[in-house]
């Protein structure tokens, strides 16, 4: 089986960002805010948006299930206030929950977190829980960044973020590290801040204990660990230097995703990073939607980088496709099992 750990609703209708836009127009006006019944989707609409894109593409790669999140670069925590974010996350995951309905053999649910700059973690528990218990889902999207590029929160090390920590570790979830656009004009959303989002989070947890307080819980560093694996002696002698500790047991707890779109990234991802914390992904339809001149393929079609590492043996490969995704993300494992699968 092919599990994709990293896919989000980039394809949704057009009345999802036209809902949005009105909500943020009118967001110093909360009786002109358009209400969540507002936002009219139907199954038809969501099954053309899916079957005429994602579907489409992983039948044609060969995929089986995408762990599926709304779109990360329209989190936008930076935008409106603390409720309009809650809301806009409802409003996103209740589509997720929608795709999940309809496609229950392909896709599986992620959620986004109404995250809003300055305000407790806490405030994201309820929707975490709602999502997971509720609806189903298996994990989170968390970013570090809510400021959108200005990188004005408190680390993720801080107990600051403790509260949904914990809840976390109580729903045994994990949470993919993803910022979401930048308003920074310094900083390029895809090219620059995705990156820096990724290695940024990995120094966090590099310089804390957080894992000695949390032993079990679990994040997924998406783009292939942003600067982290090419820089792997440099954080190891960093940790050492500075944080006093080697840096190996970090693995019990991070875990990194294939979405780098080229073969010697793949390469040099898994022959840095122990095979048994790399976790396939694509985030198709995503970052990157063209094809590569050189070959003709497309750039995002990363289960071919996998399928050409000549250093990666069969059971590697079986790894980083399926077992190491079920295992990071046990509620997924649960309802495969359940299916028989």
């Amino acid at each position: 089986m092919i599990i994709d750990c990293h896919g989000h609703f980039t394809t949704a209708p057009k009345q999802l960002l036209e809902w949005r836009d009105k909500q943020l127009a009118h967001v110093n006006d909360p009786a002109s805010q358009p209400k969540k019944s507002d936002l009219v989707i139907t199954d038809d609409e969501i099954r053309a948006a899916i079957t005429n894109g994602q579907l489409k593409l992983i039948k044609e790669r060969g995929g089986d299930v995408t762990l599926f999140s709304p779109i990360a670069g329209r989190m936008a925590h930076h935008l409106g206030t603390p409720q309009t974010s809650a809301v806009w996350a409802e409003v996103c995951n209740d589509l997720i929950a929608r795709v999940v309905a309809l496609f229950p053999d392909n896709f599986v649910g992620v959620c986004q977190l109404p995250q809003a700059l300055g305000v407790s973690p806490a405030n994201c528990v309820g929707e975490l829980r709602r999502c997971v218990e509720e609806l189903g889902f298996v994990g989170c999207n968390l970013s570090p960044d809510p400021s959108g590029g200005y990188w004005k929160e408190l680390p993720l090390s801080d107990k600051f973020w403790y509260p949904l920590y914990e809840e976390m570790v109580r729903l045994d979830v994990p949470a993919m590290i993803h910022v979401s656009s930048s308003c920074n004009p310094a900083a390029h959303t895809t090219g620059a801040h995705f990156i820096n989002g990724d290695t940024t989070a990995f120094m966090q947890f590099l310089l804390s204990d957080l894992f000695k307080d949390f032993p079990t819980l679990r994040f997924v560093i998406p783009h292939g660990g942003g600067a982290v694996p090419y820089h792997w002696g440099r954080y190891r002698g960093l940790s050492l230097e500075q944080a006093k500790k080697p840096l190996e047991p970090i693995l019990n707890n991070v875990f990194f995703d294939t979405c780098v779109y080229h073969t010697p990234g793949v390469e040099l991802l898994t022959s840095v990073i122990p095979v048994d914390n790399v976790l396939f992904g694509s985030e198709m339809i995503g970052a990157i939607t063209g094809r590569d001149p050189n070959t003709g393929e497309y750039f995002d079609d990363t289960k071919k980088y996998v399928d050409a590492c000549p250093a990666l043996s069969d059971e590697g490969r079986y790894k980083i496709f399926e077992g190491n995704v079920r295992r990071v993300y046990p509620r997924l494992d649960k309802i495969l099992k359940a299916r028989g699968k």
